[in-house]
């Protein structure tokens, strides 16, 4: 390979500017990115403004409801959805126990807990780099193409509740919660000699 063959290398050897300010902008939203991921509520609460933003915007156009575009964003949201309720690791391929995941039994049993497919923070972000796609999709006439839209809630509903129903019974069958919320919390007994002593 001669000089300036590799991605992003001007002639001379060095990286080129246009190469320097993307790699710095990536660095930049990383930094970002990392500064935000203990904030849950904040950024959630951001994603829910920006879908809110984007229903006014679809409003406001009123042209042609931008249905196709809105439909691409319910189903995609709803595949993120799914994948953040399933666990990493499917039960229903796991060979060796045919009543699922279950607590150890033996002192050398290891306990695994829920691991999801989807993380929390991975589901934020995917799902609101979605948002932002689709409201770039509002600024071109090309991606408004004009649809019957009750056809389109009707088939959204029927695949949203079909899918869910899916996935309750998937959980139910291989008993696991998806949610940490309202579980019961165990001390070991270092915690509880601490709650003793004080």
């Amino acid at each position: 390979m001669s000089e300036g063959d590799s991605v992003g290398e001007s002639v001379h050897g060095k990286p080129s500017v246009v190469y320097r300010f993307f790699t710095r902008l990536g660095q930049i939203y990383q930094s970002w990115l990392d500064k935000s991921t203990p904030y849950t509520a904040v950024r959630w609460v951001v994603t829910l403004g920006l879908s809110f933003v984007y229903m006014i915007r679809v409003y406001l156009l009123q042209v042609g409801g931008w249905y196709i575009v809105t439909y691409a964003l319910g189903i995609y949201h709803l595949n993120l959805f799914i994948a953040f309720l399933s666990p990493k690791v499917d039960p229903s391929l796991m060979e060796d126990s045919d009543d699922g995941p279950s607590l150890p039994t033996k002192q050398n049993e290891e306990f695994r807990p829920f691991i999801r497919r989807l993380p929390e923070f991975k589901f934020w972000h995917a799902a609101t780099k979605g948002i932002l796609v689709a409201m770039v999709c509002t600024f071109f006439d090309a991606f408004n193409v004009p649809v019957f839209w009750p056809i389109l809630v009707m088939y959204f509903i029927m695949l949203f509740c079909i899918t869910m129903k899916r996935q309750i019974k998937h959980m139910i069958k291989y008993r696991y919660i998806p949610f940490t919320h309202g579980k019961r919390r165990y001390r070991g007994k270092e915690d509880a000699g601490k709650a003793f002593a004080s």
